[in-house]
């Protein structure tokens, strides 16, 4: 999906001013909600669970990749129904090769680990599961060393392969009117082959 405002791909985003107090206040209570709801809905879906993330990093375990595309699917018609109806504006990151490639390595080391991401992490934490204290501490030091390197960060990672706003409509020369329901019934095609033929448990 294209970007409503074009911005300078090199430089180092940072998060901007949302409006009024009052309007940053709503965003933090949203925020706060579909947070607390995220986190609720992880835990269901048993993704918060050492067994099943491990599970699914042997290729044992197919609950994750399950919920990772349910969400998928739902959050593709969902942002694409908002944005056509002009409730919300899309913010894509820029697509910058180095940055992406490091930060896929460091974290699938983390994750291979840890067998935490933060979002399950958390979820893990909160369900009593206290080893993930560790990784929650690792994420706050981590957050604070990326955070504290920024500047380094924007004037030489950042600029590999700086390929700036590039989605996957531009790519195949299609509008999100066309590729979203397409993208939709693949992805359903697939988590329904995972179902049958790989892993058919619920």
């Amino acid at each position: 999906m294209a970007q409503d405002e074009t911005k300078n791909p090199t430089m180092n985003d940072g998060p901007q001013p949302a409006g009024p107090p009052e309007s940053r206040a709503a965003q933090l209570g949203l925020g706060f909600l579909f947070g607390v709801i995220f986190g609720f809905l992880l835990q269901k879906g048993g993704v918060a669970k050492y067994e099943v993330l491990i599970g699914m990093l042997l290729l044992e375990d197919f609950t994750v990749v399950k919920v990772m595309l349910s969400a998928v699917v739902v959050g593709m018609i969902g942002i694409y129904a908002l944005h056509t109806a002009g409730l919300v504006k899309l913010h894509i990151k820029p697509t910058r090769y180095g940055a992406n490639t490091l930060g896929g390595i460091l974290f699938g080391i983390g994750f291979g680990l840890a067998a935490y991401c933060p979002g399950t992490g958390a979820a893990a934490l909160g369900q009593g599961n206290f080893d993930a204290i560790a990784v929650i501490l690792g994420l706050m030091v981590g957050s604070y060393v990326f955070a504290e390197a920024s500047g380094f960060l924007a004037r030489t990672v950042n600029r590999w392969g700086d390929r700036g706003v590039l989605t996957l409509d531009r790519v195949l020369n299609l509008t999100p009117g066309v590729l979203v329901p397409v993208m939709v019934i693949l992805l359903v095609l697939l988590l329904a082959a995972i179902h049958i033929f790989v892993d058919p448990t619920p």
